[in-house]
């Protein structure tokens, strides 16, 4: 079966982009389970809002209750994940949305294949900088204890690696700061943007 393509047919992301007054851009927020990402994404997308810019936020746990259910956390699933969050999140960015993705993403390869999906010149690196001792003292999930028995196999962190990025547009310690300076901190990145 042949595929026809009707992109020429369609309107362009600038005629979205001038609909909706805003640049679509997408914001990678990588870091270890428990850091604070979903919780620094929803501040952005609160105060985003207040100031008339659409966003969407792509939650790993909510993506992998719905569109990715069918994956696990095999190598392959893990990548099949962030590909399939990278397509989706492109789709958003090419509509004028400012789009937030909250995934741990552990490899510089994952991120590095998100980052040629969506393309360098929309994609800002977010690491969320939380330590281990503080993501597993907060574990609302009970993750990492379950992965310190054992119980839980190819635990990044614990079990399996997690490559913290190299260069990051923003790094934030959500130990170290308020919610208020994190929310600032990447809203400011998405106004430059």
């Amino acid at each position: 079966m042949e595929i026809f393509p009707i992109f020429d047919k369609m309107l362009t992301r600038q005629d979205k982009e001038q609909l909706l007054g805003q640049r679509g851009i997408m914001i990678w927020m990588t870091g270890l389970s428990g850091s604070g990402k979903s919780t620094v994404a929803i501040g952005v997308e609160r105060e985003l809002q207040k100031r008339g810019i659409l966003c969407r936020i792509l939650d790993g746990d909510n993506i992998r209750a719905g569109i990715n259910s069918n994956l696990g956390f095999s190598a392959e699933d893990r990548k099949e994940n962030i590909r399939r969050i990278a397509e989706i999140g492109k789709l958003f960015v090419d509509t004028g949305i400012v789009t937030i993705a909250c995934f741990v993403s552990p490899t510089l390869e994952l991120r590095q294949m998100a980052r040629e999906i969506i393309g360098p010149d929309d994609f800002r690196e977010v690491y969320i900088a939380t330590p281990l001792e503080e993501c597993e003292r907060r574990d609302v999930k009970g993750l990492y204890a379950r992965a310190r028995k054992g119980e839980v196999k190819d635990f990044t962190g614990i079990s399996a690696p997690f490559e913290a990025p190299t260069n990051p547009d923003l790094s934030l310690d959500t130990s170290q700061m308020t919610l208020k300076d994190e929310v600032e901190a990447v809203v400011d990145l998405c106004l430059r943007s």
